[in-house]
């Protein structure tokens, strides 16, 4: 049995489908491989102080943000205060097998509009992980000069 039908068959319609499914993959996949967060959007205010001090060749950095958020190491991974110290003995790890003979220096960079209490919980971490502790500071030249 036939059925008649008026379509007419077009040459024009594109199906769109196919192309958004790759276009959903192509978003998923640079949305996964992209760096969340980029190093310049950090923003650290440092309290400043009257003295200058030399900086040192070994150091781990850790950051701690306004949003009382913790970078650990160059790539600045962030994590935890409970991690802080697994996290540590990761990079000092990490610059014994480049042949790093002595202790690093933790670099210690603290947004000056941290409460003193978070400032203080992360310090006595650090402390306890290393003995060589650097804190981060604006010398008041700098912030002086800044302003004119």
């Amino acid at each position: 049995m036939k059925f008649k039908t008026n379509l007419k068959v077009s040459n024009t319609l594109i199906d769109m489908t196919p192309l958004v499914d790759v276009i959903f993959l192509m978003l998923i996949f640079f949305i996964v491989t992209s760096d969340i967060l980029p190093l310049k959007s950090l923003h650290i205010e440092n309290p400043t102080l009257d003295k200058n001090s030399a900086p040192l060749t070994t150091q781990i950095l850790v950051v701690m943000d306004a949003q009382n958020v913790i970078y650990v190491g160059s790539k600045k991974a962030i994590v935890d205060l409970g991690s802080v110290k697994t996290q540590l003995q990761e990079e000092v790890e990490k610059l014994r097998q480049e042949g790093l003979e002595t202790l690093p220096t933790v670099v210690l960079s603290i947004d000056r509009r941290v409460d003193y209490e978070s400032f203080l919980k992360l310090f006595s971490v650090i402390q306890e992980s290393t003995p060589r502790i650097r804190l981060v500071y604006k010398p008041e030249e700098a912030q002086e000069s800044e302003y004119f």
